[in-house]
């Protein structure tokens, strides 16, 4: 049975996820406006994802016996500069996610919730792959720059990025 605080924890949670979720179509939109199609593609595939763990919460609590509860968030940021600047906050913003996680798994352990700890390890694992990602896509705007050639090859590239959700 999962205690008021960690039940408490894991409803935010959800309510995180949604917002990661509009925070990067926010993100999208701002490249469909620049004719990045590319980079709106990532960011679109990014929402999905987000999504899908909201979900993965969603179904975690209710086979837990207990309530989901789905609240409001704050609208996200949509006013952007740059594909760096926006990689830079995507990364920004996955550390926090993973801080949360961390934050999650630390009171499932302090109550010994083994279920939620199983659970939350598959979280802790995909953060690393969101932060390396994120990393990986800022260093790369950073070598070619916004203008030219490179910016237009990474742009083909994020294009062909789709999302597959696992299956158990």
């Amino acid at each position: 049975m999962l205690s008021e605080k960690l039940l408490g924890k894991l409803n935010e949670q959800i309510t995180h996820e949604f917002f990661s979720a509009h925070y990067y179509l926010a993100m999208a939109a701002y490249f469909k406006k620049e004719d990045l199609d590319g980079f709106a593609n990532f960011f679109i595939v990014q929402a999905e994802e987000e999504r899908f763990h909201a979900m993965k919460f969603f179904e975690f609590i209710n086979d837990q016996g207990a309530e989901a509860v789905i609240s409001g968030f704050k609208n996200p940021k949509r006013d952007f500069n740059s594909a760096e600047e926006i990689f830079e906050l995507a990364l920004e913003h996955e550390k926090l996610v993973s801080s949360l996680i961390n934050e999650l798994m630390s009171v499932a352990q302090e109550e010994k919730h083994y279920p939620s700890i199983s659970f939350l390890q598959w979280f802790i694992d995909e953060q690393v792959e969101e932060e390396a990602s994120m990393g990986k896509l800022l260093n790369q705007i950073k070598r070619v720059g916004e203008k030219g050639h490179g910016i237009l090859m990474l742009d083909r590239e994020l294009a062909s990025r789709t999302f597959t959700p696992e299956t158990e």
